[in-house]
């Protein structure tokens, strides 16, 4: 390569570098200035062809039984070393000990942090990242792990196509509270302003995510926030965790997405990103529609008193022919009797 070449190669790659550490430095928010309207304009990816989150429309679903139970691996052996627990002026964050990760999955994966997405209206406003069937939940908790099998760190796996592997989980209310995400949210009111940090009580993390683990949504996306890199496998799961509204209340007003510092606080809600366009992608489904299908109560109700009824009429229909069947030999008999 002659000199002229090399200086060409040099200045592309100063370029690069100088690129990279811009957007690093470009403060992004959901619905102010960079806006997520705006993200693709600083941070490339974001205008992707597979980015996070998406609309799971279960008639559209794939099945897929290649699909195993998803296992957490060390999730309750915390080892009573506390948590960190942030407030990174987007969310709030759980960092998490590299023993903990998760298997059945196509490679292991190590856990590196969690954090949680919410909105302002408190319940059935909102909230949830991913939507079903057009139907949004009032948060979304997402678990983060690396490809820990095929790439030595977190910084390496951010960037490769099957370098993540996040759990995402719908949050709904109900009027009982969830002592899990108690775990954390006792806590938010020592990290109010965004770059806080504090050490929390270790807890079973696995305590934060639904029974089932067998039955879930799987795709390929992305970071729902910048850089929006394109390489999260991921899982949804299909059965939501619930928590107390007052739960919900206290997620959405308790942090601040403002430093401390600074005169104007700006309450951190509405953190979610409106669902992408899925451009041809299959989501595959680790069931069936049938295996999937809840009932209400009511249809619960309403099945045992058909199936109550049934009996009824059932043992009606039986005693009706037994008799049937009795005056007919009755009547058989006492004619015989008669030619005798």
């Amino acid at each position: 390569m002659d000199s002229f070449g090399l200086f060409i190669l040099l200045m592309l790659q100063c370029f690069q570098w100088t690129a990279a550490h811009a957007a690093e430095d470009i403060t992004w928010t959901y619905k102010g200035l960079v806006g997520q309207t705006e993200w693709s304009e600083y941070f490339p990816e974001c205008g992707g062809s597979s980015q996070s989150p998406v609309d799971v429309v279960t008639t559209q679903t794939k099945y897929d039984p290649s699909l195993i139970p998803l296992n957490p691996l060390g999730y309750d052996q915390h080892g009573n070393k506390p948590f960190i627990l942030s407030n990174n002026g987007h969310t709030v964050v759980i960092e998490l000990p590299e023993w903990m990760g998760i298997g059945g999955l196509p490679w292991l994966f190590t856990a590196v942090q969690l954090h949680l997405h919410w909105g302002s209206g408190g319940p059935g406003h909102g909230g949830s990242e991913h939507t079903i069937n057009g139907q949004s939940a009032n948060a979304e908790l997402h678990v983060v792990h690396y490809n820990s099998e095929l790439y030595p760190n977190m910084s390496t796996a951010l960037t490769k196509r099957d370098g993540l592997a996040v759990l995402g989980i719908l949050i709904v209310t109900g009027e009982e509270t969830n002592p899990g995400f108690n775990s954390i949210l006792n806590y938010l009111s020592r990290i109010r302003h965004a770059n806080q940090k504090v050490h929390i009580p270790a807890f079973d993390v696995k305590s934060l995510l639904p029974k089932d683990l067998g039955r879930y949504y799987r795709y390929n996306g992305s970071l729902t926030t910048p850089p929006c890199y394109q390489s999260v496998i991921w899982s949804l799961f299909h059965e939501r965790v619930q928590i107390s509204k007052a739960q919900l209340l206290r997620m959405e007003t308790l942090l601040y997405s403002s430093k401390s510092e600074e005169p104007d606080r700006m309450l951190l809600q509405d953190n979610y990103r409106a669902t992408q366009p899925l451009n041809h992608r299959v989501v595959f489904a680790s069931f069936t529609a049938e295996s999937g299908q809840e009932l209400s109560s009511g249809e619960v109700t309403a099945i045992v008193i058909g199936v109550m009824c049934g009996c009824v009429g059932l043992a009606v229909i039986v005693r009706f022919i037994v008799k049937t069947i009795r005056f007919f030999t009755i009547l058989h008999n006492e004619t015989v009797a008669l030619y005798l």
